[in-house]
């Protein structure tokens, strides 16, 4: 695994490939490819970071990690390969967009770089994951690298909107200085979940609203 990040991430990042985790980390990595159906892509691992640079993020979007079934993990929490079918998350989440922005969706594709481009990190805790073994590589130190991410934007940016669907998300919540940036937090878009409190949780309008009273475009998230 050779990091091949955008160039405003590695800057800011390149404290992290020196430490010890994350060399363990790409050692580990490295092995799942070469002995396992591993996802997404190689070329996608940090795909978030190439489409959304460090001074261009405006909005987080935390999920847990990718997507392990064939062809739909892209590097882009919650997104899908387009013309794959849309899994019950994300179906969840474009039904929470239209019922919170009171309109139809323009795009009903699972791609969503077209939000990446507008400055939102669709950031994943956990960056690869082994076929059909969701959690496979929880622990092995992308946790620790994506508590950097976080950090690093919570302290050198301001004004940006974090946005913490269910327990794991809010747990990342912890590296956020709620002083300066807005912080949304509601039940993950899961069938399981999805009713206790993500539906009717605003957080479209809300993010927008922020992003305006900051002098900010808001996202086209239709």
């Amino acid at each position: 695994m050779n990091v091949q990040l955008e160039e405003t991430w590695k800057s800011k990042l390149e404290g992290e490939f020196k430490k010890t985790y994350f060399k363990e980390l790409t050692s580990f990595v490295k092995e799942e490819y070469a002995n396992a159906t591993t996802y997404p892509a190689p070329k996608n691992i940090f795909r978030a970071f190439e489409l959304t640079p460090f001074n261009k993020v405006r909005v987080v979007i935390l999920g847990q990690d990718p997507y392990h079934g064939p062809k739909q993990a892209i590097g882009l929490s919650f997104a899908v390969t387009e013309g794959i079918r849309n899994p019950p998350s994300l179906q969840n989440i474009f039904k929470e967009l239209q019922g919170d922005l009171d309109a139809p969706l323009v795009h009903t594709d699972g791609d969503l770089s077209r939000w990446a481009e507008q400055g939102v990190l669709l950031l994943n805790a956990t960056l690869t994951v082994r076929a059909a073994s969701a959690g496979s590589h929880q622990g092995k130190g992308w946790e620790q690298f994506t508590d950097a991410v976080i950090k690093k934007l919570s302290d050198e940016r301001e004004h940006l909107v974090f946005i913490l669907w269910g327990n794991y998300a809010r747990t990342k919540g912890a590296h956020i200085d709620r002083t300066k940036h807005l912080v949304i937090e509601s039940a993950h878009p899961s069938p399981f979940s999805a009713t206790n409190g993500f539906f009717g949780s605003k957080p479209f309008s809300k993010t927008n609203e922020y992003l305006t009273e900051h002098s900010e475009t808001p996202i086209d998230w239709l």
